[in-house]
């Protein structure tokens, strides 16, 4: 589902990259890869708005369903590092079309799946194409531009994996609800088809490099400020999925909502999601070392709310409105911290190792929320996320003592 843009801001978008000194040629591709960011991880996500029609359809329970996310993320976190390696044996080029082509074929195996085991098999064969992109998403991006232009490389990146964990559930929901779940995985296939025709024809052809060694990790791991990032990057993701990943079936059975205020409010999870990026860009610079904290610290009391509100739509509604904009501002701050950390050569691999590090995190914290759900209740899942939240404000806190005494040396 693409964001309506009015002409003016579509010309001023372009006006500006043109300011920027950034070329159609590089543009154009870029703009691509920031499209299948998006396809990728709304696929990702998409089968959280649809746990209750998947679960009712497949007579199984919302937890069990759940399981297909956190599955995929744990398969995603277990391949990045490993297919980062083999990817960077071959063209770019190719890989980044075969994973848009693997994309296509396991949404619409989805699309005919029966059976759970069979819409496994197919989000199991997505994670795979997951994996490879990005693994490859950051390299090929930086190289698409010149060397002053690789921030914006990458920030166009953020941009649409940010907007994909905000956007994607409700596009994947709208889609259900009206044709039925496995349009959802159907229409993703369709539009992945026209950004694969699209990037046959923009995409250049660039030459291949050194292949990465496993050899080159310890410099990473020696590095106490990305460590202590990858921290946090385990346990704000669980805080956050814990809840996330039920929040339709929490809305309808917790919250009394009907099918279309649930719908109305992810759509404004999307919205907040939007503004926490417009707040990320106006504020980081800054207030870049208190941000991190602050957005875990709100993320935090975003989840502790969930419950004492979920009896008045009145009050729920923006709630889901600061959690969007504290989930947004995390993700986007989180990266900025670690291409911070690290050097313009190691950030690809460092940011491999950040996607598996948050797919670990998405899937943990999905199990955690299906624990909860079948031995507690579903209504304290907010407070379950809250618990991991604050355990990553302090690892944060830690963090930003490890930061000022390293710029003390």
């Amino acid at each position: 589902m693409a964001v309506s843009v009015s002409r003016n801001q579509e010309r001023d978008f372009l006006l500006n990259n043109q300011e920027a000194g950034l070329s159609m040629r590089e543009w154009l591709p870029l703009a691509g890869m920031t499209c299948a960011a998006f396809l990728f991880n709304t696929s990702e996500f998409m089968p959280i708005g649809l746990l209750s029609a998947i679960a009712e359809d497949f007579a199984m329970t919302e937890a069990e369903i759940g399981r297909i996310v956190s599955i995929y993320a744990w398969v995603v976190m277990v391949l990045s590092m490993p297919l980062m390696v083999w990817a960077s044996r071959y063209g770019l080029r190719a890989l980044i079309l075969s994973t848009l082509g693997v994309f296509i074929l396991s949404n619409s195996l989805a699309s005919l799946a029966n059976d759970f085991w069979t819409l496994l098999g197919a989000r199991l064969v997505l994670a795979c194409a997951h994996a490879i992109y990005w693994s490859i998403a950051t390299p090929a991006a930086v190289r698409l531009v010149e060397p002053k232009f690789k921030a914006i490389a990458m920030s166009m990146l953020v941009a649409g994996s940010s907007l994909a964990v905000i956007l994607g559930l409700p596009v994947g929901r709208i889609i259900g609800l009206q044709l039925g779940w496995r349009m959802s995985f159907f229409a993703m296939a369709a539009v992945a088809v026209v950004i694969l025709l699209y990037m046959v024809v923009v995409f250049p052809k660039l030459p291949k490099t050194e292949p990465f060694s496993f050899r080159q990790l310890p410099e990473l791991l020696h590095n106490k400020v990305l460590m202590g990032l990858y921290g946090v990057n385990i346990l704000v993701p669980m805080s956050q999925y814990t809840a996330y990943s039920y929040i339709e079936p929490f809305m309808k059975q917790v919250g009394g909502m009907s099918d279309n205020m649930i719908t109305t409010a992810l759509m404004m999870l999307g919205v907040a999601g939007m503004a926490g990026s417009m707040l990320f860009a106006r504020l980081y610079e800054r207030c870049s070392r208190y941000y991190l904290a602050g957005t875990i610290l709100g993320l935090a009391a975003s989840l502790m709310a969930l419950h004492p509100l979920s009896g008045s739509e009145y009050l729920l509604l923006p709630l889901i409105v600061l959690w969007g904009i504290f989930m947004t501002s995390y993700g986007m701050a989180s990266q900025a911290e670690v291409l911070q950390a690290t050097t313009l050569s190691s950030a690809p691999v460092a940011m491999s190792i950040y996607s598996g590090i948050f797919n670990f995190g998405i899937g943990g914290g999905t199990w955690a929320g299906g624990v909860i759900c079948t031995e507690l209740s579903m209504a304290y899942i907010g407070y379950g996320g809250a618990v991991f939240a604050l355990l990553g404000f302090g690892v944060s806190l830690w963090l930003r003592g490890q930061v000022a005494a390293s710029c003390n040396e």
